[in-house]
């Protein structure tokens, strides 16, 4: 007719009759009247904080929880820390919770989730515990690059590099990560017909940086790849409207108006444009051994011509020799004497004469 409970220090004796809650029992050997055993008593540790039980509204309403636990009531827009022992154990969504008192230190601090970003100083504890995952959308931002935040489609801020929480089902919250450091793009293997009808393979690249995230984000779904196109247009507009040989020889005037072009719409799309340039281009191998042939022919008429000019100056210089000679008898001798010396230099001479004029002027002069 009796059943004996013994309840330790550290427990609680929930007690319910006929499946119904009825009163606490606290520590100690209690006994409990039941002939019709219609009596269940429910041992709890309240080392274990939370109280979870079926009937927790109804334990709530009958105030036994006086003075023994904490009850926290979370309204749909509201979301609960817990630290337990002054570390951080979950975060609560909305619901009815009670704590118990006097054994664990627990610290609840209730959060509004209608400011849908979570800023918490402690947000890098938090984020590490399993289930922060399951209620947050977390995200880092990385080093040297910006995030453009959007919540249910909408511009909200740009925000630097970091770690960021936002609630899950409170709003659509989305964050575009862009490198703001200066980039490249190849643009290669274009075939563009001039205006002469000649084929050129070219390559070209582009060196940009993002001025603008925000307008960056939201002129183009992939504003790398819009960028790409846009210089794939215009080196074919620059390069279409020219001849060969004015492509050839004005290469830096074809990458001024070929970057002049591509500014304009690198800047609506929140770019800024550092340079533009031909990298590479590349004749059909039957124009390449033409121009190679023709380059040829050039330099040989140059080098004819230069020769030519040589050949003038030294005969214009023999020219002006004679002349001063012939005008200046003085002159003369003093040649002959200089060759005289040259022959007398060498050591040994042998003259062979087979003129009578000629042996006696040489007579005269040795």
């Amino acid at each position: 007719m009796f059943k004996g409970i013994v309840i330790r220090s550290y427990e609680v004796g929930l007690v319910f009759r006929e499946g119904e809650f009825t009163s606490l029992l606290a520590a100690g050997k209690r006994w409990l009247f039941d002939p019709l055993h219609k009596v269940h008593v429910r041992v709890v540790s309240k080392r274990e904080p939370w109280l979870a039980d079926d009937q927790l509204d109804v334990i709530v309403k009958s105030g036994a929880l006086a003075d023994k636990a904490e009850v926290i009531d979370l309204k749909d827009s509201q979301r609960a820390l817990v630290w337990i022992d002054g570390r951080f154990a979950r975060i609560l969504v909305a619901g009815l919770y009670a704590y118990w008192t006097g054994v664990r230190d627990v610290r609840v601090e209730v959060i509004d989730a209608r400011e849908v970003r979570f800023e918490h100083k402690d947000l890098k504890s938090i984020v590490r515990v399993g289930e922060a995952s399951r209620l947050l959308d977390i995200c880092k931002v990385e080093r040297d690059c910006v995030g453009v935040l959007f919540i249910d489609g909408r511009f909200v801020a740009q925000l630097d590099p970091g770690l960021y929480a936002f609630w899950k089902e409170v709003a659509d919250s989305r964050v575009v990560e862009l490198d703001m450091r200066e980039s490249q793009i190849d643009v290669s293997g274009q075939e563009i017909m001039t205006a002469d009808k000649v084929t050129l393979r070219m390559n070209a690249i582009v060196t940009y940086v993002i001025k603008d995230a925000r307008r960056a984000v939201s002129a183009a779904s992939d504003v790398r790849q819009s960028l790409y196109r846009e210089v794939q247009l215009a080196l074919r507009a620059v390069v279409g409207g020219r001849e060969l040989d004015s492509f050839l020889t004005g290469k830096d005037d074809v990458a001024q108006e070929l970057e002049q072009n591509v500014r304009e719409q690198a800047t609506a799309m929140g770019l800024e444009v550092l340079s533009v340039g031909v990298k590479d281009v590349i004749l059909p191998g039957d124009m390449k051994d033409l121009m190679n042939r023709v380059t040829e022919a050039k330099k040989a008429a140059e080098a004819n011509l230069i020769s030519r000019r040589e050949e003038t100056a030294a005969m214009r210089s023999q020219a002006n020799t004679a002349k001063l000679l012939a005008d200046n008898p003085t002159l003369m001798r003093l040649r002959e004497l200089e060759v005289l010396e040259k022959i007398a230099s060498a050591g040994k001479m042998n003259i062979v004469l087979g003129e009578k004029g000629l042996a006696d002027r040489v007579v005269n002069l040795l």
